[in-house]
């Protein structure tokens, strides 16, 4: 069993190897409780710059097959392959070569659905982990759907599926037969027709290639509870200084500089503030973080400090002095 994650006292679990998970290892976990359930695991922290350059190549492999590539995090994306048919196969061959280059060249497996929609191959490559490929036909779409679990559905939290599963609806299937008005009541005009939707096998969505941030911000979580103000200013810079450097790699600047504060109690508190000229630099935005930090001055012990820039736009657009 091998652990990632945080490896000091407040640290939590990043991932987790399918071995380690059998002892109930989850991520997000506090590192500490993991520690307790499975304490002869393999722990390791997080190497980003590994994980990066892995990505970037796992997309290029993606983009040759299609540029119509949607990510979604480091490691997971959608494409859409109608276009490449004539040139790779079938979206199913298209699939097992993808597969097959990914650990070739990278040595990492690679879970893959493959469905007409997104809603359904983001389900099917959940169920093909940890290295398998499973495909849904259009005609088999609903079969598919409906002996999976309510909360299977994009949209069902933990709350929403109790309610659900009060009311008797318990699969996909059993959600799909229910009246509407049941679904509006239970949970909300908007969700009800989300989820009546998806329970059909109806995603409209179209692979969206541009991904457009709305805003760019880091944090850290100190080891113990931090009281002294200078820690906190040498915390503050160096999250501007992160911030910064991330948006001008971006060719983004923002106009609104937030922070954020946790307390030893887990109270969060956020103060922003709208500057007259967007900015990407990290003076401006140290400057106006400590600003708000002087007047929060909380007096209470901080567990974590972070800084963000929203109303984000590019930086060869914005006129600047």
């Amino acid at each position: 069993p091998v652990v990632v994650g945080g490896l000091g006292p407040r640290g939590v679990v990043s991932s987790a190897s399918y071995e380690a998970r059998r002892y109930g290892v989850r991520s997000a976990m506090p590192m500490m409780r993991a520690r307790a359930l499975c304490p002869h695991a393999v722990y390791l922290p997080p190497d980003f710059t590994a994980y990066t350059d892995a990505s970037r190549a796992v997309m290029q492999i993606f983009r040759d097959v299609t540029p119509l590539v949607e990510p979604l995090s480091l490691d997971e994306a959608f494409l859409d392959v109608a276009g490449a048919r004539r040139l790779f196969g079938s979206p199913a061959e298209i699939a097992r070569k993808i597969r097959a280059r990914v650990e070739r060249e990278q040595g990492l497996t690679c879970s893959v659905g493959v469905a007409p929609s997104k809603f359904v191959a983001k389900l099917g490559s959940t169920r093909a982990k940890p290295d398998g490929m499973l495909v849904v036909p259009a005609s088999r779409v609903l079969e598919f759907l409906h002996p999976l679990p309510v909360d299977a559905l994009w949209g069902v939290g933990e709350r929403s599926a109790q309610a659900l599963r009060r009311l008797g609806l318990a699969t996909i299937g059993d959600l799909a037969e229910a009246p509407y008005a049941m679904l509006r009541k239970a949970v909300g005009e908007a969700s009800a027709n989300h989820l009546h939707a998806l329970a059909r096998g109806r995603d409209p969505r179209a692979v969206s290639p541009e991904h457009v941030e709305k805003s760019i911000g880091a944090e850290v979580t100190f080891e113990v509870d931090v009281t002294d103000p200078l820690e906190i200013r040498r915390a503050l810079l160096a999250l501007a200084d992160k911030v910064g450097g991330r948006l001008r790699r971006a060719g983004q600047v923002g106009r609104t500089i937030s922070l954020k504060v946790r307390l030893a109690d887990f109270r969060t508190v956020t103060r922003s503030r709208t500057l007259p000229v967007a900015t990407d630099t990290a003076r401006e935005m140290f400057d106006t973080v400590w600003a708000l930090w002087t007047v929060l001055a909380p007096g209470e012990p901080v567990r974590l400090v972070g800084v963000r820039a929203e109303g984000l736009a590019a930086a060869q657009e914005t006129p600047r002095q």
